[in-house]
């Protein structure tokens, strides 16, 4: 073995360390980190900012972006649509950069999406102490802002020395291709380390390739599920955003044509069947459609497959109501497999799906049961047609009417992105997707302003693929400014961008539980103070243009579907500016078809949060605790 020695700055080492990492699933290599987003100030220019500049774009791609949140949803975007192989890395100052990298990583995090951060940080040395944009900490020196990344990093390291690179650096690249452990990884870096030489060993820097894994199933744990299988006589798979992270979508498949064991997904597993699959129900829990939430009340087993069963999908515990439910989860992450008091199968999902349906040979579900799911998911297409309706085509569209008329749009392969406010409850109810990656909701963080910088990450990974980022107006005011990266790169991304004039979700669910819709809309103030004026004047269309996109204007149903026509055949960065019809009842999205736990006023004055209240403890009732 070579004991040669490369002199360089801890900034250039870690940029070429990174340039040679790549991983391999299924005898595919893909390069890890494919390219590095940043905004350079004082605490990174003069390290990583010098170092990329001396990689050049062979080396180390660069991406400029113009808000440290809106790069890591930027990053977020590129790693799901690579399905976890293939991520970015962020760089940012120290200071208010840093900790505007919070909201990211924890999103990344929580929907188990690997990203890199590189957040410059205080001296080391402490030779120039206090920095400006430095926080000082009284009683403990070694605190800076970064350790806000702590609680929402997977794994986080200092570096306090060039030396300390190695080990860390080397744990960084193990975390982000865990499929176990995967999220935000954080590598604080001192500005003075960054920029401090040292002789690295050349081995640092050769190739290396990080096998993702797809552990098998334990014997017994698949003889358990393969006897509750056949036990049950109502079973029910949810699907899981584990299933897209594993590519186990032709796994599950094989499981629901062999079986017949129909199959309702979360938000993040969505497509894991395409949509005019017998057995695909389409969306579970709060925001799920009629007939998944049917039977998941009357399931005897639910066979969970790469879930988190957060409480949207559970409908706050009150969902799966049959006395004697029984839980079988299928997670290549053993935290998750054990929610819900379930017998285990900790294992990759395609492995696992393979196993089972393999097991399960000669195993269908009654006739009975097939024909009643099946009628049920007609009786749901009709819900959704008449959701999409088109009637009048000089009409105002209500809000399904534009998911509607992007439906009858979009091809196979596009992809829809969505992350907050009323479309994602419309979306997972009616949207009908076509392919696995189709369906891009972020739902775990369910965070406003994630749409557009992602929508940046899916077009860099999949650039012949036309790409929509749906957003209301409250999410778009949150976090625009990344439609100028998108006009700067080239990137032909679709803004549908629906007005509502204020928070369409909150604003219903404020409603809903005695709050009256205060501080939801967005009007002038009326004489008595109150938020109830004319709508604001202000014209979002007008500022996307000004951002550089081409803008489309749909007044009406027939110019709103000749518009998304025009977009998707565009190769320019596109909105589609289009005000919704919020007073007219019909066609709408169907109300929700299972309960959310929003706790209310237990005592109040006004009248609608004690009818809420009300309201509320006759649904609370239902919760149970699965053991």
């Amino acid at each position: 073995m070579s004991h040669s020695t490369i002199r360089l700055t801890t900034a250039q080492a870690l940029v070429r360390f990174l340039a040679a990492q790549y991983t391999e699933r299924d005898g595919v290599r893909h390069r890890l980190i494919a390219g590095t987003w940043g905004i350079f100030g004082h605490g990174n220019v003069a390290g990583l900012g010098q170092a990329l500049t001396e990689a050049g774009e062979d080396v180390m791609p660069y991406h400029q972006g113009r808000n440290e949140q809106a790069m890591v949803h930027a990053a977020v975007g590129y790693a799901r649509q690579c399905g976890r192989l293939s991520t970015q890395a962020v760089t940012t100052s120290i200071g208010p950069g840093a900790t505007n990298l919070v909201t990211g990583a924890a999103l990344a995090t929580i929907n188990r999406l690997p990203v890199l951060l590189l957040p410059g940080d205080y001296f080391a040395s402490h030779a120039a102490d206090p920095l400006l944009q430095q926080l000082e900490h009284p009683v403990e020196a070694d605190v800076s802002v970064n350790d806000t990344l702590r609680p929402v990093s997977r794994w986080f390291d200092r570096i306090t020395r060039p030396e300390a690179l190695i080990p860390s650096a080397l744990n960084a690249m193990r975390v982000l291709t865990d499929p176990a452990e995967t999220g935000a990884v954080t590598l604080a870096l001192p500005q003075d380390v960054q920029a401090e030489a040292f002789d690295w060993p050349a081995e640092f820097f050769a190739e290396r390739v990080w096998r993702v894994r797809r552990p098998a199933p334990d014997p017994a744990e698949l003889a358990d599920a393969v006897r509750a299988v056949r036990a049950a006589r109502r079973p029910l798979v949810v699907a899981g955003g584990g299933v897209h992270h594993s590519g186990a979508e032709d796994a599950l498949k094989a499981l629901a044509d062999a079986t017949g064991i129909p199959v309702a997904s979360t938000q993040a597993g969505k497509g894991s069947l395409r949509h005019d699959h017998p057995a695909d129900l389409g969306g579970i829990g709060h925001t799920g459609t009629a007939v998944s939430d049917d039977l998941a009340r009357t399931a005897d087993l639910v066979v969970g497959v790469g879930t988190r069963y957060t409480d949207f999908t559970t409908a706050s515990g009150t969902l799966f109501q049959n006395p004697e439910v029984r839980f079988v989860n299928l997670n290549v992450t053993a935290f998750d497999a054990h929610k819900l008091a379930a017998t285990t199968l900790v294992c990759d999902a395609r492995a696992g799906l393979t196993a089972l349906t393999r097991a399960l040979a000669g195993h269908r579900v009654d006739a009975g049961y097939e024909a009643e799911y099946r009628a049920g998911k007609q009786r749901w297409e009709r819900v959704v047609e008449a959701a999409f309706g088109t009637g009048d085509d000089s009409a105002v569209p209500t809000q399904s009417q534009v998911l509607g008329a992007l439906d009858a749009v979009v091809g196979d392969d596009d992809v829809v992105i969505n992350a907050a406010g009323s479309l994602p409850g419309d979306l997972h109810k009616l949207w009908r997707a076509r392919s696995p990656r189709q369906y891009h909701l972020e739902y775990g963080y369910s965070c406003m302003g994630y749409e557009i910088p992602a929508a940046i990450g899916v077009q860099q990974a999949a650039p012949n693929t036309p790409v929509w980022a749906l957003v209301g107006d409250g999410t778009y005011l949150m976090l625009p400014t990344e439609i100028v990266t998108a006009v700067q790169e080239g990137l032909p991304v679709n803004v549908v961008l629906v007005q509502n004039h204020g928070y369409a979700s909150i604003g219903d669910l404020s409603e809903s539980v005695g709050a009256e819709r205060f501080g939801t809309a967005y009007r002038y103030r009326a004489a008595d103070g109150s938020f109830t004026g004319a709508p604001l004047p202000v014209d979002l269309a007008a500022n996307a243009a000004s951002l550089g996109m081409d803008v489309l204007r749909a007044k009406t149903v027939g110019e709103l579907r000749v518009a998304l026509g025009t977009a998707r055949a565009s190769d320019r960065p596109t909105c589609v500016y289009v005000e919704t019809d919020v007073e007219r009842p019909a066609p709408a999205a169907p109300p929700a078809e299972a309960w959310w736990d929003v706790p209310v006023a237990e005592v109040a004055a006004h009248e609608a949060a004690v009818r809420a209240r009300v309201r509320y403890d006759r649904e609370a009732v239902a919760r149970r605790r699965h053991l």
